[in-house]
């Protein structure tokens, strides 16, 4: 075996591993991170020993064979540092949006959403939520919008059994939203972060055809069983977490602009968004330093709504996850696997032009990648097309690569992130979301999917 077709095998069964991680009671971070460094050791030690070449970003080839070994040993070590570079640009970034998010929950900022929602009507709450998912989603990202929305429902509904309808179509309006938007969804924001697309192209592509994939779902899903007549709902007098502070309202909006701040600060800078994100930490932080929660709060009490609280709050092994996920498809970017018109590609780029022969049509292999989402994690899988296709900014395959790993992700409860959560907080089926929701998700995905490909055809051609 070759240590080309090493990588690829290390690649593989740690991949499976991660989408095998409930059945294996493993943290996906764990074979991510083993993964990914078990893959640079590897390569390392194959070029180390002249069996392999890598090509860089820029398509310049090295091999310890053909020229000086110091030369082409700098060449390989900034690869690396180029790789994990624009690995964590994207993991400070999510570190800055996680942390924004956690202090506008340690003061109930979320509270005043909650509190928004009155309805008794069924069809009425089913829009409700939907539209609060399809918006914050884009504005915090998908995954905190339907752990906040789940939150909200087993405060108002009663009966698990209406409950689960309703998280179920959350998922679907939370990943619709976080599709559109560079900070709504981990793959958007990999995609705008690595140059792929910007603020502006994203949402001027997506807007529409997100809105179409929320709300096709929803029209139907009003006329069904579940949605119709009035809600039995819980007392949300009683429930202490629902009480605003006197900090809740000014660090709400104060978290919700800095984010929203964040693609400004990158057009009115030049800078890389990473930076722009940590900017507004700053300032949320300095904020969060300087408002009062509670008229006489004791000094000792103080570190109850502190940013360092907030900060031990985050979920970093999802952050040694992408970590772990992008450093292993920077090796299969990097390791030559074969030559195309004569010029040296690395496996993904290879991998590119096989599937662009099998399948000429790019539509169909974007969709077919959308729905291969719902099956394995889409972080991956976005990561990967960026290292197969040499598409220019904001070329309409990038934006429909967001469309479909974001809004795909929800054909199956456990595509995708915002899935996963609302799995966990209610308890959700797999086959029960297969029967009930997915051909739901399916109809809307279809439906958002179609009218991207009118608006790239007739408007944008």
């Amino acid at each position: 075996m070759s240590i080309a077709t090493l990588l690829i095998v290390i690649f593989v069964v740690g991949y499976l591993s991660i989408t095998l991680e409930h059945n294996l009671k493993l943290d996906k971070a764990v074979p991510a991170l083993l993964m990914g460094t078990l893959m640079w050791a590897v390569l390392a030690f194959g070029f180390n020993e002249g069996w392999l070449s890598i090509v860089d970003h820029y398509g310049d080839v090295y091999n310890l064979t053909s020229g000086e070994e110091e030369e082409q040993l700098y060449g390989f070590k900034r690869n690396l540092i180029y790789h994990f570079s624009a690995a964590a640009e994207i993991l400070f970034f999510l570190i800055g949006a996680m942390t924004i998010v956690e202090i506008i929950d340690l003061h109930r900022g979320f509270a005043i959403i909650k509190n928004m929602i009155t309805h008794k009507n069924k069809r009425r709450l089913l829009w409700a939520m939907g539209i609060l998912a399809f918006v914050l989603s884009a504005i915090i990202d998908n995954l905190t919008a339907t752990i906040i929305l789940v939150t909200l429902l087993r405060k108002i509904l009663v009966k698990r059994s209406y409950r689960i309808w309703f998280a179920g179509m959350i998922i679907i309006a939370a990943n619709a939203g976080g599709a559109w938007s560079p900070i709504g969804d981990v793959t958007t924001t990999m995609l705008w972060i690595g140059g792929k697309v910007t603020a502006v192209g994203l949402s001027e592509y997506l807007i529409l055809p997100s809105l179409v994939c929320f709300v096709v779902p929803f029209f139907i899903a009003g006329y069904l069983k579940p949605f119709r007549g009035k809600a039995i709902r819980k007392e949300l007098i009683a429930d202490v977490e629902a009480h605003r502070l006197l900090s809740s309202k000014k660090m709400l909006w104060t978290g919700l602009a800095a984010i929203a701040f964040v693609p400004i600060f990158k057009g009115i800078t030049g800078l890389p968004p990473y930076l722009g994100m940590m900017f507004s930490l700053g300032v949320v932080w300095m904020v969060s330093e300087y408002v009062k929660p509670e008229k006489n709060l004791p000094r000792n009490q103080k570190h109850v709504y502190s940013t360092h609280k907030a900060l031990s709050k985050i979920e970093f092994s999802s952050i040694l996850f992408f970590l772990g996920i992008l450093l292993a498809v920077g090796v299969l970017e990097s390791v030559v696997w074969g030559s195309i018109n004569g010029e040296e590609v690395g496996a993904l780029r290879y991998a590119a032009e096989s599937i662009s022969v099998a399948i000429p049509n790019m539509d169909v292999v974007v969709l077919l990648l959308g729905a291969l989402s719902a099956l394995i994690d889409n972080v991956p899988m976005v990561a990967a097309t960026m290292g197969m296709y040499t598409y220019e900014i904001d070329h309409p395959i990038w934006h429909f690569i967001a469309y479909s790993a974001g809004t795909g992700g929800s054909l199956l409860v456990i595509g995708s992130a915002a899935g996963v959560a609302a799995m966990g907080m209610e308890k959700i089926d797999f086959i029960w979301y297969l029967k009930k929701i997915a051909w739901l998700a399916l109809v809307g995905f279809l439906a958002g999917a179609g009218v991207f490909i009118i608006i790239e055809k007739f408007f944008y051609a």
